[in-house]
């Protein structure tokens, strides 16, 4: 099994070159759009003939130049430009052709994700909608308007983001919050006790929006075994999945050997054998609301990761586990006081810390 990375085609013509539409409007579009007024026969006195043949070859054209942004309105040609140009779409099966238009975060491309999941899932509303990673195209506020008129729809009861700089989220729930509009909930990225990132912005930024976290690859995509029950995978052939295409499909590093020998004896302290079970009840110890998302491909997996809900990890197994790779919160983080509201300690540096910077700017030009 290899890994595969697919890369955007090079489009047929240059118009198929899509651009954002405008700093408020996400979409992808081309660089001209094709003007329906003329698709069409009823207007024949006013604006000459052109039959559905001669409709449907400009349109093939257009198409295939790689061209997706049409402009045509209900009374052009007395109906007929919307009427020919939605039987054409319907004849090449290309409405939802694959253009930028199906990824990204503009408000076509969130539409046209839920109605095809609505679809495939057979339901009417989806409990819990992500919005999967932020692409820098789309404003704040077009996502927000367009995830709230979801919610309103009732097709979508909570939100959810996914793979999202921190400070994005705040601002888009500060947005949400100004606005009287739905805010996120859920928070999901990759989270786990060698990979501890999560904890320097996206963990404050949950407590102080309540949501809820959903962290994935709390496994280390596998590589968190005993020697013994990796030594059994590796002869089997199972191997192990590989987070990013840059990491070996067989064996570990050193962290991650010296980290499931430390999981493994908390496993033992615990009275069980189950590695992942440790790594599940880590995180799950970290902070309220934690929800970790949990793969495997046999049922005797699925077992061993129920057990960590049993499973009370004390602060002594917790300062063991963390100190296999050291974590560095980084600045500010590690020199400001540890937040009294969550360890329930007071700090004298906390308590000190009422004190204000002052700059002063002298007014030269009155000598001052």
């Amino acid at each position: 099994m290899s890994d595969v990375t697919l890369l955007a085609s090079e489009p047929p013509t240059e118009l198929g070159r899509y651009r954002v539409l405008s700093s408020t409007a996400g979409i992808r579009v081309s660089p001209l759009q094709l003007g329906g007024m003329s698709i069409g026969d009823a207007w024949n006195g006013i604006m000459g003939t052109m039959s559905k043949p001669q409709s449907f070859k400009l349109l093939d054209a257009y198409f295939d130049a790689g061209g997706n942004f049409i402009d045509t309105a209900n009374i052009y040609q007395n109906e007929q430009s919307e009427i020919w140009i939605e039987e054409r779409v319907v004849q090449r099966n290309n409405r939802d052709q694959i253009t930028p238009n199906q990824g990204g975060n503009h408000r076509r491309s969130i539409h046209m994700s839920l109605r095809h999941s609505l679809k495939k899932l057979q339901t009417d509303y989806v409990d819990i909608f992500y919005l999967h990673w932020w692409d820098y195209t789309t404003s704040i506020k077009e996502i927000m308007d367009t995830l709230h008129h979801l919610v309103e729809q009732g097709k979508v009861l909570y939100l959810g983001i996914s793979d999202t700089p921190a400070w994005i989220v705040s601002a888009a729930n500060e947005n949400a919050m100004a606005t009287g509009k739905t805010p996120f909930s859920v928070y999901q990225d990759a989270w786990n006790v060698l990979m501890r990132d999560f904890e320097r912005e996206i963990i404050p930024m949950a407590r102080r929006y309540g949501m809820a976290l959903a962290p994935w690859n709390v496994l280390g995509s596998g590589k968190f075994q005993t020697r013994k029950a990796m030594e059994e995978r590796m002869s089997s052939g199972e191997g192990v999945r590989p987070l990013v295409k840059t990491r070996s499909h067989t064996g570990r590093t050193e962290d991650e050997e010296k980290i499931s020998d430390a999981l493994a004896n908390v496993a033992h302290e615990h009275g069980i054998e189950s590695v992942t079970a440790i790594a599940l009840a880590y995180v799950m110890s970290k902070t309220p609301n934690v929800f970790p998302l949990v793969g495997g491909r046999k049922v005797e997996h699925l077992q061993d990761n129920i057990k960590a809900l049993s499973i009370k990890l004390t602060d002594e197994q917790i300062k063991y586990l963390e100190s296999v790779k050291p974590f560095d919160l980084g600045w500010p983080n590690n020199f400001i006081s540890a937040d009294p509201n969550v360890t329930g300690k007071s700090d004298r540096m906390a308590r000190s810390s009422a004190c204000f910077s002052a700059t002063f700017v002298p007014d030269v030009k009155n000598g001052k």
